[in-house]
């Protein structure tokens, strides 16, 4: 293009202007020698609110010097802002004459958050450009949706050769009788691709997460001897698949809970837990779901003498109070949406965005006391455990409902999978293997189980009746 009819191009629109003082939309640079310092501070403005103003030819308390503009450095300005700033934006870029003085005028905008300029993502408060923590940057990625550069979404360690097969295949039976997917299972790697969790044949980590084992997805489980975390009289820890984790980990807490149990018309027999079962795994399915994976620490599970607790690694939405999600209906806010909808597809998860309203929800119908605490390095649901009332009395000083839960638990396994061994028992209870023995002892001794093979090879069956 030849010179004239470029600079006529951006020229457009000339004419004079009242420009003010700079504010957190509005920025000024002395010449294009501040072309560095300009990009920056487009970049902060962006990140802040979007859409912004730069001029080159003013000082920063808003006097008008002027401003050389050429073909080359209206070009200079347009290259350097499309090369160092990410995601790439495209402004608009004109020669203007404020006061008249010759300037350039840089107006943009773009919703992509967050920005980052020469690989720094800035932020404006008022006319400064400060430097995000990974916190901030964290946020923004989450008000925004983008996935792409999210932890999730990135190449994981595994690869398809690593993933349980048996538990995909569950899942995606589970999924498809629901009616959220479409996918019958055929094999593994057309199944991960379908549901678009590889990159080639590497696993991204959101099916890391969900269908392999490493160290990052774990959970600490806790039993405390009093109300502080001083003294425990059981500690476990556990990694694998989430799906796997989040049975272990409800288990463990149905498993050292009071039940009492009630007697309905004819003798009908009921066992009701002090914490509703569906707002310890709504508690804990929201937990692993909305986990910072990358932050290299654990999930957690306490269990106190007056309440139980579940950590999740993973702060709570920026400028959000958990009541917000409760009150109605919060557009939800997702730090890992790939794991999120993957949990939803299997009806793990109802709905985004309504866990915390569920579990409300379930603890004020069994009127049981809950809260929601944000900590600067995660977030808590917190149960608060029932009273002893002596009003009534505990079946057996509440050892036996204890008991046969935990049997109920094993023999529901057994029908599924046809046999338990000792160490399956003892994941699926997350116990001490000297109870977890005796558990399956009393089964045999009852008659609910029968015993194949000694030792190690030693699994327990339901016993045949007749």
């Amino acid at each position: 293009m030849h010179n004239n009819d470029y600079m006529k191009k951006c020229s457009k629109g000339v004419s004079d202007l009242i420009l003010g003082i700079e504010t957190e939309t509005l920025e000024f640079k002395k010449s294009t020698g501040e072309l560095k310092e300009a990009v920056l501070s487009i970049c902060a403005i962006l990140n802040k609110h979007q859409h912004g103003e730069l001029y080159f030819g003013v000082k920063p308390d808003g006097t008008v010097i002027g401003q050389v503009v050429t073909e080359e450095s209206l070009r200079e300005v347009s290259q350097k802002i499309k090369n160092f700033i990410e995601p790439k934006i495209y402004p608009e870029i004109n020669k203007v004459v404020v006061d008249g003085r010759d300037c350039i005028h840089v107006k943009f905008e773009g919703n992509q958050v967050p920005y980052f300029a020469y690989g720094v993502a800035k932020i404006r408060v008022a006319d400064e450009d400060l430097t995000m923590s990974p916190e901030q940057i964290t946020e923004l990625l989450l008000r925004s949706g983008r996935e792409g550069n999210r932890w999730e979404s990135l190449v994981s360690n595994k690869t398809i050769d690593d993933i349980d097969e048996e538990l995909l295949k569950k899942y995606t039976t589970q999924a498809h009788e629901v009616g959220r997917i479409a996918i019958s299972y055929t094999d593994k790697k057309t199944v991960l691709n379908q549901l678009e969790l590889t990159d080639g044949d590497s696993l991204l980590n959101a099916g890391k997460v969900l269908f392999s084992d490493d160290i990052v997805q774990d959970v600490q489980m806790a039993i405390f001897a009093t109300n502080e975390r001083l003294t425990f009289n059981d500690i476990q820890r556990h990694h694998g698949p989430v799906l796997k984790l989040v049975d272990i980990a409800e288990n463990y807490i149905r498993s050292n809970i009071h039940w009492r149990v009630e007697f309905t018309g004819a003798l009908q027999r009921t066992e009701i837990p002090e914490i509703p079962v569906d707002a310890i795994r709504e508690a804990l399915l929201n937990s692993f779901c909305h986990k910072d994976y990358a932050s290299a620490q654990s999930n957690e599970v306490a269990i106190y003498k007056d309440r139980v607790e579940i950590y999740n690694p993973g702060a709570f939405p920026e400028g959000y109070e958990p009541q917000d999600f409760i009150d109605k209906a919060e557009r939800p806010i997702r730090r890992n949406p790939k794991i999120a909808r993957m949990l939803y597809y299997s009806k793990d998860i109802e709905s985004f965005g309504t866990g915390l309203k569920r579990i409300a929800e379930a603890c004020d119908a069994a009127g049981v006391r809950y809260e929601f605490k944000k900590m600067k390095s995660g977030f808590v649901v917190c149960f608060y455990r029932s009273e002893e009332k002596t009003d009534k009395k505990p079946i057996k000083a509440d050892k036996k409902p204890i008991k046969v839960d935990r049997q109920e638990v094993i023999a529901q396994y057994v029908k599924e999978h046809g046999s338990i061994s000792n160490m399956e028992a003892r994941e699926l209870l997350g116990l001490a293997d000297s109870t977890v023995k005796r558990i399956l002892k009393e089964m045999v001794d009852d008659g609910i189980l029968s015993v194949e093979g000694e030792r190690k090879a030693r699994r327990y069956l339901l016993k045949e009746e007749g």
